[in-house]
């Protein structure tokens, strides 16, 4: 029996994979339509909404706030809360990034002190920019340990400051930013935000504005890096999640690497996800992609037979551990640049490839502002997931190829893609049903 967390022995499949993978709901979508539900102007039903840790903690989090969730499969039915009926509580944020900057921001439009902490891990976790934003727009900030960083408490209500601008720091996370959006709807007064310096992942920002358009609320583009957002409820609907791409990525990669051909169902043709940028990526890399009767099909050229990369990632970093295993086995080096944020999410993703990719005997190194990777021949090693979900499966996409790999914690996939061990070895069995 696949076990559902715990030391994992990694298939090994380095003949052609040929599958069809139906992919759970998108982590991002299903966390902003639970947001916005929660402050509807009316019930929501939300269908194919992604049931994983994360999202889970999410629903708790809104529940305790004083919205309702009722689910059935995977459709979720969402009841508004009222900002003016919050009472104090303390929200538990698991590692779940959403969880922590989104709520927190919705938590700081009440009048209560609200308590937000997490597990020991999520406690490096970037919150600094975005509880600053908020302090500048008169919540009160207490925090029991480091600054900037969980645990800590919020007490509103925020109000639009007199510049009608707030300013957010949103170089080490673009949920900063998504945060102030998603909340801001709530405040009395038209809120203008402006992003200093770079921002990062910025699909995911555009994925945030246009779930909110697409409930109604007024969000006015006002030049880079710049929005205008104002007051109003989002309309209380049906909402439909899409499948997540990101994910969806591992699934491709298995065929990419093995000379296979994976479908996907239901691949948008077009979507603000940062995972359709996986169509590029492996085209780039030599796949050849194509839709079929509403799927996205891969057919991969195989391990060795592609040139490596050397590109900016800093709009799909949630891509890169994925991607690395499949740089792995190209013909040059490659290297990926403008992921320095990546330290700061589940783990410093970037120093836990690069001790990853020496264990297997890979060459690789941590730059200033990303990764190079050096393709070398591969041995089997017993890899760690360090609680992150994208290390898990960086595991299972190098077993495929060599042999002897093991994983020390095949549960962390749980907090995105629960069931994965299922869908992975459906995947190398060759399953084909939708």
């Amino acid at each position: 029996m696949t076990p559902a967390g715990g030391h994992w022995s990694a298939p090994h499949h380095p003949t052609p994979v040929h599958a069809t993978i139906r992919v759970p709901g998108s982590k991002s979508h299903t966390a902003r339509a639970l947001v916005l539900a929660a402050l509807a102007n009316a019930p929501t039903t939300i269908r194919g909404a992604l049931d994983s840790r994360d999202t889970t903690l999410m629903a708790r989090a809104l529940t305790s706030l004083g919205a309702g969730v009722e689910r059935d499969g995977d459709v979720w039915r969402v009841a508004p809360l009222d900002p003016a009926a919050m009472e104090p509580t303390t929200v538990e944020c698991g590692l779940a990034g959403t969880v922590m900057r989104f709520v927190a921001a919705l938590a700081a439009t009440g009048a209560c002190p609200i308590r937000f902490t997490g597990d020991e891990a999520a406690l490096a976790r970037p919150m600094g920019p975005l509880l600053d934003a908020l302090s500048s727009m008169g919540v009160r900030v207490e925090y029991e340990g480091d600054a900037g960083h969980l645990p800590f408490t919020v007490t509103g209500p925020a109000r639009v400051p007199a510049s009608a601008t707030v300013r957010v720091d949103a170089s080490a996370s673009s949920q900063f930013l998504s945060a102030l959006l998603l909340a801001s709807p709530l405040l009395a007064d038209p809120l203008r935000i402006e992003a200093d310096g770079n921002v990062v992942s910025m699909p995911h920002v555009r994925l945030t504005v246009e779930a909110m358009r697409e409930r109604g609320l007024d969000v006015t583009d006002a030049g880079p890096g710049r929005w205008l957002v104002r007051p109003g409820r989002a309309a209380g609907e049906s909402v439909d999640i899409e499948p997540d791409l990101t994910n969806a990525g591992v699934f491709l990669a298995a065929a990419h690497l093995t000379g296979g051909t994976v479908r996907i169902p239901d691949w948008p043709r077009a979507t603000a996800q940062a995972g359709d940028a996986w169509r590029d990526l492996f085209t780039r890399l030599g796949a050849r992609l194509r839709w079929v009767e509403g799927a996205l099909e891969l057919t991969g050229p195989g391990v060795g037979t592609y040139d490596g990369l050397d590109i900016d990632m800093s709009d799909h970093g949630e891509l890169v551990p994925t991607l690395a295993a499949v740089l792995l086995h190209a013909r040059t080096p490659s290297h990926l640049r403008g992921i320095a944020h990546l330290r700061g999410h589940e783990t410093d993703r970037l120093a836990a490839l690069v001790d990853q990719i020496h264990a297997l005997g890979g060459g690789a190194r941590e730059k200033a502002d990303g990764l190079v990777i050096i393709p070398t021949p591969l041995h089997g090693a017993a890899l760690e997931a360090r609680q992150d979900h994208r290390l898990a499966t960086f595991a299972a996409l190098v077993a495929l190829v060599v042999p002897g790999v093991q994983l020390d914690d095949v549960g962390a996939t749980s907090k995105t893609l629960p069931g994965f061990t299922r869908l992975w070895e459906m995947c190398v069995s060759g399953h084909r049903g939708t």
